[in-house]
């Protein structure tokens, strides 16, 4: 059912803009397939899905992972607060997944991973010195947009 489910999933976004997980589970109830919040998070993860201002789209991962997260930061960054060992990221509204998934994917030294939200992506460092390093590196590729 979960491979199914996941292809009707891909399905609805591509003929019409879904905008939350509600929409989503009333567009699959129509087909006769329940889904459950936490079931759909999954499957959006899953999918590669990622939220935007048009809806839900799957994410495609360019070939140059640091490439791709320079082109997140410089497109949807707008803030970065550090406190201790992690950085909050502030991003304009729905591009929060975005960054994270770009975070994720370059997997970049010293960073344990993210948790994001609609304009805001925690990043958790290992330690300090970890969180100092990634916030130097992500304001050398903002300069490095100008």
């Amino acid at each position: 059912m979960k491979v199914f489910r996941q292809g009707q999933i891909l399905k609805v976004i591509q003929s019409k803009p879904v905008y939350t997980q509600e929409e989503l589970a009333r567009e699959l109830a129509e087909l006769g397939i329940p889904a459950t919040q936490v079931t759909l998070s999954r499957d959006l993860r899953d999918l590669g899905l990622v939220k935007t201002k048009d809806g839900y789209v799957q994410f495609q991962e360019l070939p140059e992972k640091a490439a791709h997260l320079e082109a997140a930061v410089n497109g949807y960054l707008l803030d970065i607060r550090p406190a201790g060992n992690l950085l909050v990221l502030k991003t304009s509204a729905a591009h929060a997944n975005s960054l994270a998934i770009a975070i994720d994917n370059a997997d970049p030294d010293g960073v344990a991973g993210t948790i994001a939200g609609d304009d805001t992506v925690l990043v958790i460092c290992v330690d300090l010195s970890a969180a100092a390093a990634f916030h130097a590196r992500l304001m050398e590729m903002l300069q490095g947009s100008e």
